[in-house]
């Protein structure tokens, strides 16, 4: 089961038991006080146990006021001014908060290698022989699938799904994969928002038997190539906090650590803890028009 998109007067959000919250992805201005009341009736009535909320930190006071706090920031994100981006968090069930002392100790040490793998410098991977990485195209949506299905038994979105996959490439995610032969060995997604000119590199996934070659960093460095090419001023992701090689990976491409959004996503069976990680001025406006 996954979670539900739904517009509200302009806003959008995703809800659902899968991950027992409500997802603000886009707060409609003027608007959050009446988006506030909507969502807090909605996770009530499904008896979710978050609300987290993307939103620009002027509307951050509003959501305070209503007993929210901020878990996460990405600086510069929203243009024309470059507009801070806060993630705001409610938690109406208070056992949502708990987490066992096994867990942070992991994700601490975890923070601690991303940490001591971060560079700004220019990095320049290289595949192994007889790999190659591409944009993938319609036809290729079987195989990321079947890939996504191995990889995440479940997952917030339908990943699993190739219509659902069909329909977002065809609206606003780009989706590339790097090959061995004719089999997809690993595969992630640029997400893009045109309003805000930003895409969240995500839905990173690498077959079991391919781990340990650098797969990832050699998606998310081509995936950066094209959306500079595509005139995307900001990048930034929500990576598993459990997950070493994720985070690293992301440290070591330059992203810095935004904040932790705690048990905030359901993934292969239980919630987990998300941090974000944002590439700071990689764009300015003055580039493009």
């Amino acid at each position: 089961m996954t979670d539900q998109l739904t517009e509200h007067s302009g806003s959008i959000y995703q809800h659902g038991p899968h991950s027992s919250r409500v997802y603000i992805m886009k707060a409609a201005a003027g608007a959050e006080a009446e988006l506030i009341a909507h969502v807090h009736e909605l996770a009530k009535e499904k008896g979710y146990g978050k609300i987290i909320a993307k939103i620009r930190a002027a509307a951050a006071p509003i959501f305070i006021k209503e007993g929210y706090h901020i878990e996460a920031r990405i600086p510069g994100f929203f243009p024309p001014n470059g507009e801070e981006a806060v993630f705001a968090a409610l938690y109406p069930d208070p056992d949502r908060i708990r987490t066992s002392a096994e867990r942070v100790s992991h994700e601490n040490m975890v923070m601690k290698l991303a940490k001591e793998k971060r560079s700004d410098h220019l990095l320049n991977p290289t595949l192994p022989p007889d790999y190659r990485l591409k944009s993938l195209l319609p036809e290729d949506l079987p195989r990321l699938a079947s890939l996504y299905r191995r990889v995440f038994p479940s997952y917030p979105f339908p990943i699993h799904d190739i219509e659902y996959l069909q329909e977002t490439m065809d609206s606003h995610v780009k989706y590339f994969g790097i090959f061995r032969g004719d089999a997809l060995a690993a595969a992630a997604s640029a997400e893009t928002d045109a309003a805000s000119r930003s895409a969240e590199m995500t839905d990173f996934a690498t077959d079991p038997e391919q781990l340990g070659r650098g797969l990832a960093l050699n998606l998310l460095l081509q995936m950066e190539t094209v959306m500079e090419d595509e005139g995307i001023l900001n990048l930034y992701t929500i990576a598993r906090a459990a997950s070493a090689a994720m985070n690293i990976t992301f440290a070591r491409a330059g992203y810095r650590f935004g904040g932790k959004l705690l048990n905030n996503t359901q993934i292969s069976g239980s919630i987990e803890s998300m941090n974000v990680w944002f590439k700071p001025g990689i764009y300015s406006e003055r580039k493009f028009r």
